[in-house]
């Protein structure tokens, strides 16, 4: 099949295939004489299965590795299931941290209760305050919580 057949197969972007082959995620296609690419069926399962991983907001270093063991079906997958183990670990961390950034959002939301005059927005004052603080690391959830008892 050709990228076009492939993109509409699996729901990818052709600029997306063509990244992967590029990182050396998928491999590169056999080509015709008028030199176009030509997949194969397991083109399409390998791209597949790293759609999947993606979804799972893995990283393309994670894939990758994921990959050199799918390829060595014979290996031990207990290097798998750390990989998988220090994901959640990521996946937990994140998940803790966007609680955080929607309880943010909720006290700065809570600073104009109803609609008037931007120069009176209790929002945009507190995004201007914040937005003076030091340093983007100090843009965090404390000083933006500390911006809304003033």
């Amino acid at each position: 099949m050709k990228i076009g057949d492939l993109s509409a197969a699996s729901t990818t972007p052709i600029e997306t295939i063509r990244f992967y082959e590029r990182e050396g995620l998928l491999p590169a296609p056999g080509r015709t004489q008028g030199n176009f690419r030509v997949y194969e069926a397991p083109h399409l399962e390998r791209l597949q299965f790293i759609r999947y991983c993606r979804g799972l907001d893995m990283s393309l270093d994670e894939v990758r590795v994921l990959l050199r063991f799918r390829d060595a079906p014979g290996e031990d997958c207990g290097d798998v299931n750390s990989l998988l183990d220090e994901h959640i670990g990521h996946v937990s961390k994140r998940i803790k941290e966007l609680r955080a950034l929607e309880q943010q959002l909720k006290e700065l939301r809570q600073r104009c209760g109803d609609a008037r005059r931007t120069d009176q927005c209790g929002i945009l004052s507190g995004l201007a305050e914040a937005s003076q603080e030091k340093t983007p690391a100090d843009q965090s959830a404390s000083h933006l919580r500390s911006v809304h008892k003033h």
